[in-house]
């Protein structure tokens, strides 16, 4: 079978399953009702209501998608969240000239209230949802957040770095997150320099330092001759607050040299374009990246999709890193890879030549070869699992 034939069943297995999505009463109801709603872990129902603005015409592809996260947190009311959740339905959006702007409301009253458990379940099917109804495209799918949004973008993205082309954090707190899964993510953070509160004037200027670290590292160590990962930028605001100009079309004030700014205090300015989305649209994901590098502690039990791009693992499984580049028909194992268990690589006739032998390096020189075999029905359940055509794959690899 050659790569001509399995694109044409993946077609058909696609509309088969947009249909059978379309005439779902209750995801329709879900996107025409802006709410989607579940049994929480606690054992309550629990919901997420959005708004929704549909901004010029599609491209070949479709719409890109801006998730845009309020800010608030916590209260002992809803009336804060509820004020920042309307502003943000405006926030951001000017500066989309096409694509669909949601803003989803935090689904409680809690200083994490993007990140609460159930969350990552109503992002997943927010996604998917818009994928089928709206004609989303699904790889110019991307998230901002301001405050207590910024801290939601430095919570979402790791566990769900195989949804975003590229993601902007403002004026929120990483909390000691790792970073790790953005290796293929673009991530771009602001803050203001008089923005004391929690030391996140400080802190985003380490997490700076740690995702220049993180990608030193790995043009150092990996085997991308090319690609330049963990692209991220960062703006610190001069003489800004909490509040500052994200958004805007105007330039802003921001320092020139964070580093040092964060070692002696000294002030160098430069002129930046700051606004969130001219940052967001320049990216575009690749669904089906040669290098993954995978921390499972950073991994969320609610989540729809269980895999991480091409990589699949027992979803009990919550610690160590998996690392793994393909390269032709050649995948190694690198040596920075950790989990105690078995994994499987997911298969994409796009990733290799289905063809040829496939040969699995190990790091400790161990070397095994395979074939592969075309199955159309994990091509169609990894589909359905994923409501998402790029992540539909023909075999999987036993590692």
């Amino acid at each position: 079978m050659n790569n001509i034939e399995i694109e044409e069943k993946r077609k058909v297995l696609w509309q088969e399953y947009l249909e059978c999505v379309r005439k779902d009463a209750k995801r329709l109801k879900e996107v025409d009702d802006q709410l989607m709603t579940i049994i929480g872990t606690d054992g309550k129902e629990i919901s997420m209501k959005y708004g929704m603005k549909i901004i010029g015409e599609p491209g070949v592809d479709g719409y890109p998608l801006y998730i845009a996260l309020h800010g608030g947190g916590q209260g002992d009311t809803p009336d804060l969240n509820n004020q920042q959740w309307e502003h943000m339905g405006i926030y951001y959006a000017e500066g989309v000239k096409s694509g669909i702007y949601v803003n989803p409301r935090g689904i409680r009253d809690t200083w994490d209230c993007h990140g609460n458990p159930e969350s990552y379940y109503f992002y997943d099917r927010l996604i998917t949802n818009l994928i089928a109804f709206k004609s989303v495209d699904p790889n110019r799918v991307y998230l901002m957040g301001f405050s207590a949004g910024g801290d939601g973008v430095y919570m979402i993205t790791p566990k769900m770095a195989d949804r975003f082309a590229a993601v902007h954090m403002s004026a929120g707190h990483p909390n000691g997150i790792s970073l790790i899964n953005l290796f293929n993510t673009p991530i771009q953070l602001q803050v203001g320099m008089n923005d004391d509160a929690f030391d996140r004037n400080h802190v985003t200027v380490e997490y700076e330092q740690y995702l220049d670290r993180l990608e030193k590292e790995s043009n150092e160590n990996g085997m991308n001759e090319t690609a330049k990962d963990y692209k991220h930028n960062c703006f610190v605001h001069i003489d800004k607050p909490h509040n500052f100009l994200d958004h805007g079309f105007v330039d802003q004030k921001v320092i020139a040299d964070n580093a040092e700014w964060l070692k002696s205090g000294k002030i160098t300015e430069k002129l930046a374009d700051t606004n969130a989305v001219h940052f967001l649209e320049k990216y575009v994901r690749n669904p089906l990246p040669e290098h993954i590098i995978w921390d499972l502690t950073c991994r969320e039990d609610c989540r729809i999709y269980k895999n991480f791009y091409w990589l699949s693992i027992d979803e009990n499984v919550k610690e160590g890193v998996i690392d793994v580049n393909i390269r032709n028909n050649d995948i190694y194992i690198l040596p920075e890879t950790t989990v105690k268990d078995g994994f499987k690589v997911l298969v994409n006739e796009k990733m290799i030549d289905i063809n040829k032998p496939v040969v699995v390096h190990y790091p400790d020189g161990e070397i095994k070869k395979t074939s592969i075999e075309v199955s159309f029905d994990l091509m169609k359940k990894t589909m359905e699992q994923s409501g998402d055509y790029n992540y539909s794959f023909i075999d999987e690899i036993d590692i």
